[in-house]
């Protein structure tokens, strides 16, 4: 039984690892939590089980009760300023850390957690959620077996969705510079993992272009209140109409994102909520100054250049990706699960795909060269892609965390720190290119 002390009882900490350790008492166990909102703390630590006195409004007080209560390792679900000074506070006890993403939100306090991990000798695992996804574990089996020969060039679409940017990014947690981090860091760090998990590298230069174009007050319907609520006159056309998103779409749901608005999920206490609430404000009078799109190019040693392009202008909430290689190309969406795989050798065939099941198989013109389909990806009990919990991916990382505490493993058990930490480089590296208009080399300022 490894004994969870959760930093954090908001949307990750409570709906993620904490219901995962729940529906799996002879794995895992919430031990304690820390939580300064009193009844998410005690949501939490009711369904789990946690007696009043491992209950915490402060995580400091939970990391140094750590070996009186008996913990295992610690999940660290805080807001994002606070987690490189819980995880180095949690690395002082020598116990494993499962840290939220990011890591760091300034280069400075990444360098600093980094040191303190070499010195300490940390166990600490990223929550890199799409490296667990089974779609990009197929993707990657792919390009481990040498299927496409050796990688050219890799293409990664962040199509953010217009409903889940407003949200999260107009009217939520990482809408603002100065309570956040850059849109690069807080959103593509798991895409920019994953370009690098696959270059098997840091990148030789880093360059990226974007800005904040839409989302600003000079774009606002003429007469737009600061809130939805106080009489927009343009109510029925908007497209970010709170009382829409929150009230209507989601009316069956009181799970993320309703849960943030407050603790009433009735459709009189959504309301209340937006009436003055953050989620209830105008999208073009809100304090966010994040940009709302942004492309990203790396040069790899090797010879690999991979492009990350992210944009809250799309109708879907999903990724997509190209890979081209010497001897093939993968393209797929992680919405539908889908994979493409051109194979340009007559006698080429694919590997095992344990995670994946088999689609058509047909020739492509001019050249007659296969072209396999492949679906990876859990499903419904209908049969239909399943997104829950990151397309699996949240599930396999506490899972993965787990099985390694519970199989006694220490050295190689979790995700390479330093390669995890690098996608956080190339997030600043891409932010400062923005900003100063210019290429950045590895290593440099």
């Amino acid at each position: 039984m490894i004994r969870l002390g959760i930093l954090g009882a908001g949307a990750r900490g409570s709906d993620t690892y904490g219901r995962w350790a729940i529906g799996h008492p002879d794995r895992a166990a919430v031990a304690a939590v820390a939580d300064p909102v009193a009844h998410r703390r005690d949501a939490l630590a009711a369904a789990a089980g946690v007696p009043e006195a491992h209950r915490y409004g402060d995580w400091r007080a939970l990391a140094a009760d750590a070996d009186a209560i008996g913990l295992d390792a610690f999940v660290i679900a805080l807001p994002d300023r606070l987690h490189v000074q819980a995880a180095l506070a949690a690395a002082g006890t020598g116990l494993p850390i499962l840290l939220e993403k990011p890591a760091a939100t300034t280069e400075d306090d990444l360098e600093a957690l980094a040191a303190a991990a070499r010195r300490l000798h940390a166990r600490i695992w990223i929550g890199h959620v799409m490296r667990y996804q089974p779609f990009w574990r197929t993707i990657r089996r792919l390009v481990d077996a040498g299927t496409i020969g050796r990688l050219a060039t890799i293409r990664v679409e962040e199509n953010i969705g217009f409903w889940h940017y407003a949200h999260s990014y107009v009217r939520g947690n990482w809408r603002n510079l100065a309570s956040s981090s850059p849109m690069v860091l807080a959103k593509t760090c798991h895409d920019l993992d994953i370009i690098r998990w696959f270059a098997g590298e840091a990148p030789a230069t880093v360059a990226s272009s974007g800005s904040l174009s839409y989302f600003r007050p000079e774009n606002a319907p003429a007469g737009a209140p600061s809130h939805c609520l106080d009489g927009c006159p343009a109510a029925d056309s908007c497209p970010f109409y709170a009382p829409r998103y929150y009230v209507e779409a989601l009316a069956g749901r009181d799970g993320w994102p309703v849960a943030l608005l407050g603790d009433d999920p009735s459709p009189e206490g959504r309301m209340e909520a937006l009436r003055r609430g953050p989620y209830g404000r105008c999208v073009f009078h809100s304090d966010n100054d994040v940009v709302d799109h942004q492309q990203t190019v790396a040069a790899f040693p090797g010879g690999l250049t991979a492009v990350l392009s992210t944009s809250a202008f799309t109708g879907q909430n999903t990724r997509t990706v190209r890979l081209t290689g010497t001897a093939g190309e993968i393209a797929g969406n992680l919405r539908t699960g889908g994979l493409e795989i051109d194979l340009f050798s007559p006698a080429a065939e694919l590997p095992e795909l344990p995670e994946a099941r088999p689609g058509k198989t047909f020739t492509r013109e001019p050249m007659g060269h296969r072209v396999f389909e492949v679906y990876a990806g859990p499903v419904t009990t209908a049969g239909e892609p399943d997104h829950r919990g990151h397309s699996g991916g949240d599930e396999a990382l506490i899972d993965a965390f787990v099985t390694a505490l519970e199989q006694g493993r220490t050295e190689g058990a979790e995700p390479d720190l330093e390669a995890s930490l690098d996608s956080h480089r190339m997030a600043f590296a891409a932010e400062r290119s923005r900003l100063e208009g210019r290429t950045v080399h590895w290593g440099r300022p």
